[in-house]
């Protein structure tokens, strides 16, 4: 297994999870941006030139939710997927897709507001905007871990997705001090050891 890794994006939820699940892999590392992720070569992998990329014999999967679904089908043996006559089963889904459609689209406007445009470019309304989306939509995962640890109850590949933005969030100065359930799911994620080697690769 090959996955195609920067460190700072999407990629970080793929290392965890293959590091979690204790299985071997080939990291082939970019810095975001560069060039080569451009090349010809890498756009037959994904055509977004982005990350993450996972080659798995002759699968290619680019999109990191589906790697994550894939990888947890494929490898997993029934590890961190509730079953599917569970309640739990919907919650799973619902935090698995719930990262990606809420929470990652303020994070993105934030990263490219304060990190990428350049000063004069940058727009403070679009930026305000998109940390009071950010909070709102942290206040359902708030409200979904009242009594739990995780956010389907067990440790499951819902955190990889909605774990993952929410330890992203925290790290962009995301406001926690009225969400304590978040605050202190993101700080038992990030004592976990397969997380901080996955944050070292």
């Amino acid at each position: 297994m090959k996955l195609f890794h920067a460190p700072n994006s999407r990629s970080m939820r793929i290392v965890w999870l293959l590091e979690e699940l204790g299985l071997e892999y080939e990291l082939i590392g970019f810095k975001l941006g560069e060039k080569a992720m451009r090349e010809p070569q890498y756009l037959k992998l994904n055509p977004m030139g982005r990350v993450p990329t996972l080659q798995d014999g002759d699968v290619t999967i680019f999109e990191s939710g589906a790697i994550v679904e894939y990888v947890l089908a494929r490898y997993g043996g029934g590890r961190m997927v509730p079953e599917r006559d569970s309640l739990e089963f919907a919650d799973y889904l619902q935090w698995l897709h719930y990262a990606e459609g809420m929470i990652m689209p303020q994070v993105n406007i934030i990263i490219v507001e304060t990190l990428f445009l350049p000063e004069e470019k940058r727009n403070p309304t679009n930026l305000a905007r998109a940390q009071k989306l950010l909070n709102k939509s942290l206040q359902a995962v708030e409200t979904g871990l009242e009594g739990r640890d995780y956010v389907a109850g067990e440790f499951s590949g819902a955190e990889f997705m909605t774990g993952h933005a929410c330890v992203v969030a925290e790290r962009l100065g995301a406001d926690l001090s009225d969400l304590p359930n978040v605050k202190a799911y993101v700080e038992r994620l990030k004592a976990r050891p397969a997380l901080q080697k996955a944050m070292a690769a």
